[in-house]
């Protein structure tokens, strides 16, 4: 019951996120624009309509226009659901080893030492330690109904087990497809950005009598910049969105081959206690 609710409560928590983070990139991505990026030292004559400084990159990104706003906006949201993503999976891995954590785990449960199991599941807590947690547990539970053979039992609990890891493997994919959708669009809002700074550029070009250079350079600047913003941006958001994958998917396979284990151990446990049951009535009547 507690993880179902901890399940739910992380879709209010999620939604809060954005609500606050989509504003704040905007307001911040427009003050890093209208205040760093356009300070008037940045370009020539202290004018943020002119020519950047040579080798001033500050004032020459400014000259990207407002889509600018757009592609660092995009940055900051990328940055802060990377570093929610970090400390939620790096979380969820738990403490140490999750080999290890199994090796001393496994003779724990064959020795029936549920306590020090539980123990061991708190000191390394994670999404691993949860889901043995969950099954020591429930195994408690069923080891003191009479009512249930030994197999009904092993299949509750692998039954508890599914569901504790269904439980467990959605709050790991939350706000990856945000991290997704801002590959997506940052490399989209950088082509837009190249579009219309190239007819700015060609309009520029176009005009009756001498060409306006001042306007067709910024055409290009435009162009240019919005276009290394949003490749940038997306390349970075391709980056940490397969990192993050691919460590849900090593802690996917370690529940998988927890749940396995403690399965094992289970049935080895049963099996013994079986075996002992028999030889202790065969020696009764020898007595």
């Amino acid at each position: 019951m507690t993880r179902a609710a901890s399940s739910r409560t992380d879709r209010p928590v999620q939604a809060w996120l954005a609500i606050v983070v989509i504003p704040v990139a905007l307001v911040a991505a427009w003050a890093i624009y209208r205040f760093i990026l356009g300070n008037p030292a940045n370009f020539v004559g202290g004018d943020p309509a002119g020519e950047p400084l040579t080798g001033n990159y500050l004032g020459v990104i400014h000259k990207g226009g407002p889509i600018v706003i757009l592609l660092i906006a995009f940055q900051v949201i990328l940055l802060t659901y990377v570093v929610e993503r970090f400390l939620t999976i790096r979380q969820a891995w738990g403490g140490g080893s999750v080999t290890a954590f199994l090796a001393r785990i496994k003779p724990l449960i064959e020795q029936g030492q549920h306590a020090k199991a539980l123990e061991a599941c708190d000191a390394h807590r994670g999404s691993v330690a949860s889901v043995v947690r969950n099954g020591l547990a429930t195994y408690g539970e069923l080891a003191a109904d009479p009512g249930k053979t030994e197999d009904e039992k092993v299949l509750l609990l692998q039954h508890d087990l599914e569901e504790a890891t269904q439980l467990e493997l959605p709050p790991l994919n939350n706000n990856l497809p945000v991290i997704a959708t801002l590959a997506q669009i940052a490399t989209l809002i950088g082509l837009l950005g190249t579009v219309t700074g190239m007819i700015k550029a060609f309009a520029a070009l176009a005009r009756v009598g001498s060409p306006d250079a001042v306007g067709l350079a910024g055409g290009i600047s435009q162009a240019l910049v919005t276009t290394a913003l949003g490749i940038s941006t997306a390349a970075v958001a391709i980056v940490f969105h397969n990192l993050f994958a691919g460590r849900i998917a090593k802690i996917t396979h370690a529940i998988d081959e927890a749940t396995y284990a403690v399965l094992h151990a289970f049935q080895v446990r049963d099996a013994r206690q079986r075996a002992n049951t028999k030889a202790d009535t065969k020696a009764r009547p020898n007595a």
